[in-house]
């Protein structure tokens, strides 16, 4: 092979890459335009969350959050697990937990010198004691894989989804275009009014983000989702660009699930809804990116409230 042919080997490839990329970096462009993504769902900010009539595929990760797994109150799945049967915040923190981790380990320091499992408590050396002895471990381990169990066991989704082990349900519309779901039992009641909350949120945000109001921002967000927004708005006016979203109506949408933790109540909302995203030069007005065009997406957005305060947006994820 000759220099010009080994020339347009490496052009080709590199046209075939390029060609490859450019729609991947057309679809970042357009998902970095609009209110982007990120935020915490308290314990489950690594669960993804169940899938629902309006978001049936998979919900892609936090992209990024102030949660890391394994942090005090934030727990990821690899935290929950940390530290054995035993450890912090599983039933070492009950009082099972703690009589049983007494007494078995009462029981081990014994075996350990020799004197059987209840050498330490008055002690038993016959066959019978033996027996006795294996069974009330059986017993107290069953009892704690019980326990730990029930305890970590995902509340059931209220749309019925997949945590609720119910399979999708017959729902009801509401009057703001959120399905009702059939799951009979809820950890956190979800009301219209709550629904008539996320819809005005959905469109509150996008407007005060159009604006690069940040105060109002405040109001209808986390301090966690406000400072995304902030640096997202910093970058447009670097670019010397303006992101404006209007016309925003709900089409759909579908509780994913809704729990509680201490004071904090969370909701996670499949929202499926219409705007039209341009992104303008901040000195001409012309337009630079996106259409005129309403478009259609769908999200996955989380809200958060201290009982008996008012909902606020707590996390953005886009589906795949």
């Amino acid at each position: 092979m000759n220099f010009s042919q080994r020339t347009r080997g490496i052009v080709r490839a590199v046209a075939v890459a390029m060609a490859l990329a450019l729609p991947v970096m057309m679809t970042i462009s357009a998902a970095d335009a609009r209110v982007s993504g990120g935020g915490s769902r308290g314990s489950r900010t690594f669960s993804a969350p169940p899938s629902t009539a309006t978001a049936p595929g998979t919900v892609a990760p936090m992209n990024r959050t102030f949660s890391q797994p394994g942090s005090p109150g934030m727990a990821g799945p690899a935290a929950a697990n940390s530290g054995g049967l035993f450890g912090r915040g599983g039933m070492g923190r009950g009082l099972l937990g703690g009589l049983a981790a007494g007494f078995l380990g009462a029981g081990l320091f014994g075996m350990l010198f020799g004197g059987g499992l209840f050498s330490g408590l008055g002690g038993l050396s016959s066959i019978l004691g033996l027996v006795l002895q294996i069974g009330l471990i059986v017993l107290v381990v069953r009892l704690a894989m019980s326990w730990w169990q029930r305890r970590n066991t995902p509340a059931a989704a209220y749309a019925g989804g997949p945590a609720s082990g119910v399979g999708p349900q017959p729902s009801q519309r509401s009057g703001f275009g959120f399905g009702l779901g059939g799951a009979s039992e809820a950890p956190v009641e979800i009301a219209p009014a709550d629904y008539e909350a996320f819809e005005r949120l959905l469109s509150d945000i996008q407007a005060a983000w159009s604006n690069e109001d940040i105060a109002k921002l405040h109001t209808l967000a986390t301090p966690e989702m406000v400072s995304y927004f902030s640096k997202d708005l910093e970058q447009n006016k670097a670019r010397n660009v303006i992101n404006k979203v209007t016309g925003t109506k709900l089409l759909q949408g579908d509780l994913a699930e809704a729990w509680r933790e201490g004071d904090s109540e969370y909701a996670t909302v499949a929202m499926r809804f219409s705007l039209v995203d341009t992104t303008l030069d901040r000195g001409t007005g012309r337009l630079v990116d996106g259409s005129e065009q309403p478009a259609e997406i769908t999200e996955v957005w989380t809200f958060l409230r201290q009982r008996g305060g008012n909902w606020e947006l707590s996390a953005i994820q886009q589906t795949n």
